[in-house]
């Protein structure tokens, strides 16, 4: 043997005894038992100390019936809404358990790291656990949910619960200690309530996470249904009593906005149904759908500043309809037993696509955003989808399983690498779908018949009930007889060139540029502090002069830029958005260069944009002689 095999040999054997211990190891360890629907023995009580309001930490204790012997316990994986395995193990710490007043030691499972192993001694029929859930301090550690005015319980963040049971056979006694003075709105129904702590009623696993809190210093109920058998409230807390005040017209429209709701399915899935809803500059922001509640968070300024922020007015439209597509009527893969299951995205254009169409077809039917709000935000929308280069190589099928792939984590060439596009290109197949039924019925059928048909059915459901893709083909038909597989697949499927706008134009519409933004646009750059120059030079610009949303293969990523790189200067002036702006409409004449001078690190380079074409914003123009039916679908419904 060579002294260079004789070292390879001795190098070897070490590996190869870590694989063998490794082996035994894993042959050795408690498997986490595969999920049965046998109902969990007895009910499992969770005490939430939410009260460390200057540490942001919430304190759990878990009483959970046993027999002697080996018990497995999970951590939530997967999250409802989420879409992907995004919830934070490292946030739980702490972890001790004992029973009969003495303490247990517990394994991690060393392949699926979300699972506890501990040994039940005999004679106990309790498990004790004790627990922190630490909630991040700062938003490089996640989203923020507390504050000194407002927190929110996400039942996924702060349970445990034994493996090998479905979840909704599961029975859970939750009980949560509220700062002092503080108020509180969920969809558990109080059971009993002492000083500030309230214990709700008994639910199993699957209704309680899908019930999560808000309570806050400040605080205020807004009933959205007044009379109604199944009552709808609007719940909010803000950083302050003033952002609280809502005006009588504004409350009017978001009246309106759950009553064409109603009148679109002609039904409802909720007992009764909260917006939980955050008005905060320190509580993170947020949009999360539930069965019967929803989680939103915006910044301040919702009810005061109302004239700023028609944009964000498509929230809670949006998470309403929900309750009826995506919680109610569920893609057949999202129906799992717990949530440690993988869940199957590959319907999240319906579940998604089609809720971003009726959040936005809502939110302009109620009034809450104006007619030209709905159009611009459309062409804005039209704009970005026909621009995304990432399409040419990536279908909008394949970005269903980016929450999985991604886990929402930011990218550096979106344009190119694509995200969560179903929602809003899902959107504008689903307004392909629509203008497609007008067209084919003569204008006497929509998507409005489809909604009452697939969402509507069984008045008073709340179990959910799950489709797949042949069920949304049969309920379309049903509407209007056509071949809406081959139509659907090749829109989910293809690679353009350009967004699905067809829909656009049998609405009576086409996408042009201008030199000349929008409000929407305005607005838009306004609230994102961007100067959006994506359509002339192929990119958007923060205050600060980072460069940002870089379109892959457009002048500026011709000319090197990436979203690492800082402008300094436009033509020797130092930059701002304006000085940018009029350089642009300045070169359009052919005579005045336009050369930026850039920072990528420490090293500073000048770099000349070959663009002739000037300024260029989305917009959207009737297309003369046809049919608007753009208005009719935003029109309210009787």
């Amino acid at each position: 043997m060579t002294a260079t095999r004789t070292l390879l040999a001795r190098a070897a054997r070490p590996a190869g005894v870590l694989a063998f211990a490794l082996s035994l190891a894993l042959s050795a360890h408690a498997a986490v038992p595969a999920v049965g629907d046998q109902p969990y023995p007895g009910t499992i009580a969770v005490h939430v100390d939410a009260t460390n309001l200057a540490q942001q930490i919430f304190r759990m204790r878990m009483a959970i019936p046993v027999r002697p012997g080996p018990l497995t316990l999970l951590y939530p994986q997967w999250a409802p809404g989420n879409h992907g395995p995004n919830i934070p193990l490292t946030q739980l710490a702490g972890l001790k358990f004992s029973a009969g007043g003495k303490a247990l030691e517990w394994t991690r499972d060393p392949v699926n790291v979300y699972a506890f192993h501990v040994t039940v001694p005999e004679g106990a029929a309790t498990l004790d656990a004790e627990y922190q859930f630490l909630s991040p301090l700062d938003t490089s550690q996640g989203r923020i949910t507390m504050t000194d005015d407002i927190l929110g319980v996400q039942w996924q963040s702060v349970l445990l619960y034994p493996a090998g049971y479905h979840a909704r056979r599961i029975t859970v006694q939750p009980t949560v200690a509220f700062p002092t003075g503080w108020q509180h709105a969920s969809a558990l129904e109080v059971q009993e309530k002492r000083g500030d702590e309230v214990r709700f009623k008994p639910h199993d696993l699957d209704t309680l996470v899908d019930s999560p809190i808000f309570a806050g210093r400040y605080f205020k109920r807004i009933d959205l249904a007044p009379g109604a058998k199944a009552p709808v409230m609007l719940n909010v807390v803000a950083d302050n009593p003033e952002s609280l005040e809502a005006k009588p017209e504004q409350i009017a429209l978001h009246r309106a906005m759950v009553e064409q709701a109603l009148k679109l399915f002609g039904s409802h899935h909720y007992k009764h149904y909260d917006f939980l809803f955050a008005i905060s500059d320190e509580f993170g922001g947020i949009g999360r759908e539930h069965h019967q509640s929803s989680e939103n968070g915006v910044k301040l300024g919702y009810f005061t500043e109302w004239s700023k922020n028609e944009g964000g007015r498509e929230l809670l439209p949006h998470e309403f309809v929900h309750s009826w597509n995506g919680k109610f009527r569920r893609p057949a893969g999202q129906d799992v037993p717990n949530f440690n299951t993988p869940l199957q995205n590959s319907l999240l254009w319906v579940y998604e696509g089609q809720t971003q169409f009726w959040g936005n077809v809502l939110a302009a039917r109620s009034g809450l955003i104006s007619l030209a709000h709905a159009r611009e935000s459309l062409a804005a929308s039209a704009a970005r989808y026909d621009n995304t280069q990432g399409r040419s190589w990536r279908a909008v099928q394949d970005t269903v399983n980016d929450p999985i792939i991604n886990g929402r984590r930011p990218i550096g060439w979106g344009n190119w690498q694509r995200s969560e596009d179903y929602y809003v290109e899902g959107m504008l197949i689903w307004l392909d779908v629509d203008t497609k039924i007008r067209e084919l019925s003569g204008d006497k059928r929509s998507l409005n018949d489809f909604a009452r048909a697939f969402f509507g059915v069984e008045n008073g459901r709340v179990d959910a009930l799950h489709y797949t893709f042949e069920d949304v083909v049969a309920a379309l038909n049903k509407v209007q007889k056509f071949d809406w597989a081959p139509f659907l697949r090749t829109r989910l499927e293809g690679h353009g060139p350009g967004a699905p706008l067809d829909g656009l134009a049998r609405a009576g519409w086409k996408l042009v540029y201008t030199d000349t933004p929008t409000d929407a646009v305005k607005n838009a750059d306004e609230r994102n502090k961007l100067t959006d120059l994506s359509y002339s030079l192929g990119f958007s610009v923060r205050q600060d002069g980072s460069v940002t949303g870089v379109i892959w293969d457009g002048v500026g990523f011709r000319a090197g830029l990436a979203a690492n790189t800082t402008i300094v200067a436009v033509n020797n002036k130092a930059y701002k958005g304006e000085v940018l702006k009029a350089a642009v409409k300045a070169a359009k004449d052919g005579k005045a260069p336009l050369e930026l001078l850039v920072k990528k690190g420490n090293n500073l380079r000048t770099i000349a944009l070959d663009y002739r074409d000037g300024l260029r914003y989305p917009r959207l123009e009737r297309i003369p002689g046809t049919r608007d039916r753009l208005e009719e679908l935003f029109k309210p419904l009787k």
